[in-house]
């Protein structure tokens, strides 16, 4: 395997691992409860596009940076970007929905799938 067609797969390993070792030490170190930090992710995300600064790091780490959270606010706030520009104000309420959808529905289509196949309750 040349060295060359391996980095892009590195560097999303260390993308997503560096995001995941921030978590981590989130939980551990801070009484912040995972939902709090889920959401800080997603701000994060969101504020990290807005300075320019994201578009950097998914272009450096690939998946490991567009998969997470973080690229789930990146992708929010791209697609608020791109519709203000084409539709004006509109495009405030439309488009990180729109930049959104498919991940939004895959997420959805499969706790539909995993409800139907798997039952909750009690482990006695």
């Amino acid at each position: 395997m040349n060295f060359i067609n391996f980095m892009p797969y590195l560097n999303a390993f260390l993308c997503g691992g560096l995001l995941c070792a921030v978590g981590q030490i989130l939980i551990d170190r801070t009484s912040w409860t995972p939902a709090r930090i889920l959401t800080g992710y997603v701000v994060a995300g969101v504020i990290l596009s807005a300075i320019g600064l994201y578009d950097r790091i998914a272009e450096w780490g690939g998946g490991g940076a567009t998969v997470p959270l973080t690229g789930f606010g990146h992708a929010l706030a791209k697609g608020v970007r791109e519709a203000v520009e084409e539709q004006g104000w509109k495009g405030v309420l439309t488009g990180g929905l729109s930049a959104a959808a498919g991940g939004v529905t895959m997420a959805s289509a499969c706790g539909v799938v995993m409800a139907l196949l798997f039952r909750s309750g009690s482990k006695r």
